[in-house]
């Protein structure tokens, strides 16, 4: 066992010599596949004067037999450049409006198809799907992607470069049709040129990629491009899109009004039953004035979850917990928010009365504005080196931007957040740049450095008034290298305990944090088609003091096989912590695994993991015999329903006493009517029970949420909810809660085809 660091610079050193020795012993990489544009260009053909294409999944339309076809198809998974199992063939059709893309997705046992419908944004790779990702900026840097499976289920959203990441919050006008026939299926998408982000100047350098997934004993993945390991995102290779005119006007105008009812009620233990009706409107646009610039505006803004977030284990967690954002209005563009650090929380703004957004895109320069009118309600997160505390959240207006410039392999950005309390209370500022620069095919850096001031303080009973300033920075610098069958990355993470980020997600603050990892695999090893073995070192020291936060050393195994397997096994052979200022150091030694597969097509997915050992109680500052399990599956019992059971358990116990559990349980079941209509059914659990011991008050909670949904989607304006809910909550149970609410939001370019 290595001796514990004694100072951050012998961390520094130790982590680096690690790193060092790691990368020489990396192989080297394989002959890189040279990507030549001419020979890998899809050309578009232009539907003539009358012609139109109905969007029926079929290919027998004339204008299909003058648009040249792309048959040059190449697995990525789970043999890198093997040939495809089967024959898939692209097509691209356009006119003054949209794109068309047709698909041919060959098949020689149709039988295997796996073609159940799924919700919006549920397509995934249990499922036979197409995948069309379209560049109209031409850069690499980010794609939109476009979903259908072969039951005709859609999925969109954006796959941005920089971090190799698929998010699929924001939701395009576009349709697709599938159609089953005896040589397998077809799709035919149509992307109209107003859901598209475009560069009007000069000629289009549109880019595309066409990807099928086919889940059978081997869950393959084939590209109409060929995608090496060592390619530096999975969007690096994008091929020219060629002969595409753009339309004389990019200039559109979407007009979303949105109505919701709701009747709820509230009742406290012993209490009378309170009673709450009322109907609130809200209205959102979306404006184009010319092809690099999309406005979004919203008023009074009706941000319920009809999407619920997933339960989370938070009765043992000393800092904040990250969630993704679900709201429409922080949709546009997401990708240029992610940055090295997560800068722009948009999680941040609870209750909107208004807000309005631009959006700039184009080859070189690209950047979006934020302008914000927050009622508050929710919490603002103070971060210190052992956790995260909070603050009640006032009112606020905030104004958030991000401007980021291409030059080739480099890209340099900056960001701005200003936020400013109602009532005096003060404010709080973040500016400061990023860059990000490709240094070769294998390597590259990623930094930013940002600074805060911050007049908003936090007085002795945890309430914010106006103070004097704070001022603090925070700088990141990551190095990464990918290459065929190895990848290494190193981070520096310093951030001062005067830093605090009332607009992005910062959880930690006063800390200096050095991580290092490398994996290095090897395919076709036994059972497995892909073998890694890791290693993953992190020291994090307080600032000033230098005390020891965290320091950890996690030899591990990655692998994937058959039946859509990934599995891995850690062993944190090292890893101290102290929970607090005064607390002692505990010494960590546990193990911790996950598996992931397809058992059977009725059982799409299985998503388990475990962590077995001696493990620090935070919350006690002890060390204690412990173990967290998390389990996720999806069923299909019937070819409509889906049902997607989830649990999740946390529990530390002494001498064979159990002195806290935790547990979340979720079961979520739709059944899909027709397309684009659904019933949703989901029941939520949480519990929560600690025995007080010395230091350690005692805690029991207990809460029980169920809800019920309708939902007829006409298109991703007009969306029709019809709902009800119940809960229950307290300690043990102290409130009741229950809605039922209709909502209807209607874009009013739907209006004329809903007569």
């Amino acid at each position: 066992m290595p001796a514990p660091c004694t100072s951050f610079l012998r961390c520094v050193g130790r982590l680096l010599g690690v790193a060092l020795i790691a990368l020489a012993g990396a192989s080297g990489t394989l002959a890189q596949v040279r990507f030549d544009d001419g020979a890998h260009t899809i050309t578009a053909a232009r539907l003539g004067p009358g012609e139109t294409v109905r969007l029926d999944g079929r290919l027998d339309h004339p204008a299909w037999q003058r648009a040249p076809g792309w048959t040059r198809f190449i697995e990525k998974d789970p043999r890198t450049g093997a040939e495809p199992p089967q024959a898939t063939q692209v097509q691209v059709l356009f006119d003054e409006r949209a794109l068309y893309v047709g698909i041919t997705a060959r098949d020689t046992q149709p039988a295997l198809i796996r073609d159940l419908p799924v919700r919006n944004d549920q397509v995934n790779r249990t499922q036979d799907f197409v995948v069309v990702y379209i560049d109209a900026i031409g850069t690499r840097r980010s794609a939109q992607f476009f979903r259908v499976n072969a039951a005709g289920s859609m999925a969109d959203g954006i796959h941005t470069a920089a971090d190799d990441s698929e998010d699929f919050s924001p939701d395009f006008d576009w349709d697709a049709a599938v159609q089953r026939n005896d040589e397998g299926w077809t799709a035919v998408l149509r992307l109209p040129f107003a859901s598209l982000r475009y560069d009007a100047s000069g000629q289009p350098s549109w880019r595309m990629m066409v990807a099928r997934r086919l889940p059978r004993q081997d869950f393959h993945l084939v590209a109409s491009v060929p995608i090496p390991r060592d390619v530096p995102s999975f969007i690096h290779h994008l091929q020219p899109l060629a002969g595409v005119t753009l339309p004389p006007s990019a200039h559109f105008l979407t007009l979303r009004p949105s109505l919701t009812v709701r009747n709820a009620w509230s009742q406290a233990v012993g209490g009378p039953r309170q009673r709450e009706q009322g109907a609130e409107a809200s209205f959102d646009l979306k404006w184009r004035p010319r092809a690099e610039l999309v406005v979004d505006g919203t008023l009074n803004p009706d941000f319920s979850q009809v999407e619920l977030d997933q339960p989370q284990l938070s009765g043992n967690s000393r800092f904040a917990i990250f969630f993704p954002e679900k709201r429409p209005f922080f949709f546009e563009s997401a990708d240029l928010l992610r940055m090295p650090t997560d800068a722009l929380y948009t999680r941040t703004f609870t209750a909107p009365r208004w807000g309005l957004r631009g959006t700039w895109r184009s080859q070189a320069l690209s950047g979006v504005g934020l302008l914000l009118d927050d009622r508050g309600g929710g919490l603002v997160a103070l971060p210190g080196p052992y956790g995260t505390g909070y603050a009640e959240q006032p009112a606020s207006r905030s104004l958030a931007s991000r401007v980021k410039f291409d030059d080739g392999p480099l890209s340099v950005g900056g960001v701005l957040a200003a936020r400013r309390y109602e009532a005096g209370v003060g404010e709080n500022t973040v500016l400061g740049p990023d860059v990000a620069w490709q240094l070769s095919d294998s390597w590259r850096v990623r930094g930013q450095w940002l600074q805060s001031r911050t007049t908003a303080r936090v007085d002795a009973f945890g309430t914010m008034r106006a103070g004097p300033a704070q001022s603090g920075q925070r700088r990141l610098l990551r190095f990464q290298r990918n290459a065929d069958f190895s990848e290494s990355n190193l981070a520096l993470d310093d951030i001062d305990a005067g830093f605090r980020h009332d607009t992005g997600f910062v959880n930690q603050a006063g800390v200096r944090s050095l991580s290092a990892f490398h994996s290095h695999g090897w395919p076709d090893v036994g059972p497995f088609n892909q073998l890694f073995v890791n290693v993953q070192a992190e020291y994090t020291m307080e600032r000033g003091s230098g005390r020891l936060v965290k320091q950890v050393l996690r030899p591990g195994l990655w692998a994937t096989g058959r039946h859509n397997l990934e599995w891995w096994l850690e062993a944190f052979v090292v890893s101290d912590v102290h929970t607090s200022p005064t607390a002692p150091r505990l010494h960590e030694r546990y193990l911790a695994s996950g598996l992931v597969m397809t058992p059977a097509p009725w059982w799409p997915l299985v998503d388990a993991n475990v962590a077995l050992g001696r493990m620090a109680d935070a919350i006690a500052g002890q060390l204690r015999d412990g173990g967290r399990v998390n389990v996720s599956a999806r069923l299909r019992p019937l070819r409509r329903l889906e049902v997607e059971p989830t649990l999740a358990l946390a529990w530390y116990a002494e001498d064979g006493r159990r002195l806290y559990h935790e547990s979340a349980a979720q079961l979520l079941a739709v059944w899909h009517l027709a397309p684009g209509q659904s019933l949703r059914w989901i029941t939520q659990r949480t519990s929560l029970d600690r025995r007080a011991e010395p230091g350690v008050a005692a805690d029991r909670y207990g809460g029980l949420s169920q809800s019920f949904t309708w939902t007829w989607r006409r298109s991703a304006g007009t969306v029709f909810h019809l709902g009800a809910s119940t809960s229950r909550s307290g300690r043990p149970t102290q409130e009741r809660q229950g809605e039922a609410f209709v909502k209807l939001q209607v874009d009013t370019d739907d209006l004329p085809r809903l007569r």
